[in-house]
């Protein structure tokens, strides 16, 4: 269990899974991700979210032992608030290993629930909808809901004797409690690519959370955050209205035999030489998570990339099936192309660009005949111009 205070009333009995490779079974987590899960104590006690069916014997011991340390026989209340199995495996379990247990949710929470699990939970439901309150004693929940972020039946609490906001996915990052790493990449990592199609609902959450006096934010996956709030708040502001976090260029380059690659390369050299901070990504090696990420973070992308099979080589492909999937816009955007006898997969991109929302596009597309030449380093020059203005 990674060691966590939050407070005398309210326990931290999440798990760290080191041993996770892929997050959904995409997102790559070198340093693995936390399920985090919340005892709270009081005249009643409440469990807030299970976690990962990976760690279901690790977590039931840790709420095993908070419960005897302050001499509980069982949890009065299973709050859930996200309904995905890294944050719900356990609900039918814990509902049978505590036949008392009422658990309270959502609407689409109760509707959603026999799509997971076989038992019966008609009578331990206490559905509440947005502005309900339930008193633990001295500790009152107040439930708000945030649909689709990133699912339908997705609710936050907020505990107002604390002031803690218990934030479901919201302000989450990947890695484990036990790293020690710079929030920011890893959560920008995150949102960006799990949540961050849902620009819309997350601007509408944090409008909910501006009117709560919060002092502690406890996501589902990373830190309890304590401090600096107003950095966190702020990030999760700029991401979800998809304004660039900072100046740079983004290139991203697909590559079948390097020739496409030197160029992306040579391309990056005279836009630092111009002093532009510019992130490079070589589509099939690097991690895909990261280069979405840094699409997301700066407001310029460069897309390089060779015709393949009269199409677009298909790590490109996938790379801008990628940014369509989770609503890229309000960026500048200037194209790349290779091609030996047909170069196409300059109009292919142009066709993705075309379809996000607020971009621009910038002139000239560089057109490569398999390798750089006089020509075709003349166009580079003139893009490196554009996009330093």
């Amino acid at each position: 269990m990674s060691s966590i205070s939050i407070s005398d009333a309210v326990r931290y009995i999440g798990c760290d899974d080191h041993e996770i490779d892929l997050f959904e079974s995409q997102y790559r987590v070198p340093h693995g991700v936390s399920y985090n899960s919340y005892l709270i104590v009081d005249e009643k006690t409440a469990v807030m979210d299970t976690v990962d069916a990976r760690a279901t014997q690790e977590w039931f011991a840790n709420l095993e032992r908070e419960l005897e340390n302050t001499s509980r026989r069982q949890p009065d209340y299973l709050v859930v608030s996200h309904l995905e199995p890294d944050h719900a495996a356990n609900i039918q379990r814990v509902c049978e290993k505590y036949p008392q247990i009422k658990l309270v949710g959502s609407a689409k929470t109760f509707a959603m629930l026999p799509q997971f699990f076989t038992m019966d939970f008609s009578e331990r439901k206490i559905e509440v909808k947005e502005g309900d309150t339930l008193c633990l004693g001295s500790h009152t929940l107040h439930f708000y809901m945030a649909p689709m972020v990133h699912w339908p039946e997705v609710m936050i609490t907020y505990e107002s004797a604390e002031k803690i906001l218990f934030s479901a996915d919201g302000f989450g990052k990947f890695g484990t409690l036990d790293t020690r790493e710079d929030w920011d990449c890893e959560a920008r990592r995150y949102y960006m690519n799990i949540v961050g199609k849902y620009g819309a609902p997350v601007q509408a959450l944090l409008k909910k959370a501006a009117t709560l006096d919060i002092q502690t934010i406890c996501p589902l996956h990373g830190p309890v955050l304590k401090e600096n709030l107003a950095h966190y708040m702020e990030k999760y502001e700029i991401w979800s209205s998809y304004r660039p976090e900072n100046e740079g260029v983004t290139i991203a380059y697909a590559s079948i035999h390097g020739n496409t690659a030197l160029a992306a390369r040579e391309l990056a050299a005279l836009l630092e030489k111009k002093g532009q901070k510019v992130s490079v990504f070589d589509l099939a090696r690097d991690d895909m998570a990261e280069a979405v990420e840094d699409a997301f973070r700066y407001d310029r992308l460069v897309l390089a990339a060779a015709t393949y099979d009269g199409g677009l080589f298909p790590c490109m492909e996938d790379f801008l099936y990628h940014l369509k999937l989770k609503n890229y816009q309000k960026r500048t955007v200037g194209i790349l192309e290779n091609g030996s006898w047909a170069p196409l997969a300059g109009k292919l991109m142009r066709e993705y660009v075309e379809s996000f929302k607020d971009c621009v596009l910038t002139e000239p597309v560089v057109t490569i005949r398999s390798v750089l030449n006089a020509a075709s380093r003349e166009q580079m020059e003139q893009l490196a111009r554009v996009l330093t203005k």
